[in-house]
């Protein structure tokens, strides 16, 4: 029998940044975008420009009814040279009200009360920016579901029953979103902003937590969750968790990283940089995402096993280069991206 190699066509830019567009009340964001004197909005449009993504996952950036913020955003970047004609966002949980006191600091109504943390509804989301339509039909959104209900979830022991009936395994949500290819097919991004396993107490609350919402897409994957998205996929977005340093259960990242339905194209920095103080492997850990406590691996991006991979890195340049100074006025993150061939029709 003649096994025919799939065709590879349209090469695609994928890309992924925790972009700290996030602030400190409702509608600072838009504000701050229309304003344009804003020194981070302004080094964040550059950096998305100097990306240049075909598609492009942003977590931290407050979400509103409408996508005004997003929309006032994209006409930024097209403006720099960085045109997206398709967004998508849904409302994310971090401050979505619970009414139950969570933390237990005998208050309702805080940050820390919320189904995740934030101090209003939609701070800190998630959006996707795109050339590639979104089959927004197709959609799945796996954000409202029970933390208790995720098969082989880790809960906190001793966990209130009254707590554990509304508290939601999403922090800020689980998205499988389709992007339509110019041939009719399907690339499906599997999106998610995971809580860090840190800020809690002995319970290990938010370390369990964090597991489980990378195990989320462990369940997806193995059927587990009803019908796994078909064709080609990459999961993306910030697990908020390296699977070698910092603190927080690796076993589900671990998981994720070496699933055979997925691969790990562990990108570098652009210009090779590795952080000198960091102890994990470089055979296993290959970029800094985040240069805050350490320099973490927590942005991913795991295209699945049928998709060719034709270079991947971290936006980090050397000290000296001009987008040196505005990465670090933007974000605390560098963003991550892989080159991906697609199958042909």
């Amino acid at each position: 029998m003649l096994l025919v190699r799939p065709a590879w066509a349209e090469p695609l830019r994928v890309a992924t940044w925790n972009a700290g567009l996030d602030r400190a009340g409702p509608g600072l964001l838009l504000q701050d975008i229309l304003s344009d004197d804003d020194p981070q909005v302004a080094a964040a449009v550059q950096v998305i420009a100097a990306l240049d993504a075909d598609v492009l996952v942003l977590t931290g950036v407050d979400y509103d009814h409408g996508l005004v913020a997003l929309r006032a955003l994209a006409a930024r970047t097209a403006a720099a040279g960085a045109a997206y004609p398709h967004l998508f966002a849904l409302r994310p949980n971090t401050g979505m009200a619970t009414g139950l006191d969570m933390d237990g600091d005998g208050r309702l109504g805080t940050p820390r009360d919320a189904q995740g943390w934030g101090r209003f509804a939609g701070k800190g989301g998630m959006a996707v920016l795109s050339r590639l339509p979104v089959d927004e039909g197709a959609v799945r959104d796996l954000s409202a579901m029970l933390w208790r209900d995720l098969p082989g979830a880790i809960l906190p022991p001793g966990f209130p029953p009254d707590q554990a009936a509304v508290q939601r395994l999403s922090t800020t949500g689980h998205w499988v979103v389709p992007l339509v290819r110019p041939d009719g097919g399907r690339l499906t991004l599997l999106i998610w902003h995971a809580t860090p396993p840190v800020f809690d107490g002995p319970d290990d609350r938010n370390g369990r937590r964090n597991h489980d919402e990378a195990a989320l897409w462990l369940r997806l994957l193995d059927g587990l969750l009803g019908e796994v998205p078909a064709g080609p996929l990459v999961v993306i977005g910030d697990g908020n968790l390296d699977p070698v340093d910092g603190e927080g259960r690796s076993d589900a990242m671990w998981a994720l990283l070496s699933h055979p339905a997925l691969q790990d194209p562990a990108p570098r920095g652009t210009h090779g940089r590795m952080e000198p103080a960091h102890k994990g492997d470089p055979a296993l850990h290959t970029a800094l995402y985040d240069p805050g406590p350490g320099g973490l691996r927590v942005d991913l991006i795991l295209p699945s096993a049928d998709l060719k991979v034709t270079g991947s890195g971290v936006l980090w340049p050397p000290e000296g280069d001009p987008l040196s100074a505005t990465l670090a006025t933007a974000s605390r993150h560098r963003p991550v991206w892989v080159d991906l061939m697609l199958p042909g029709p």
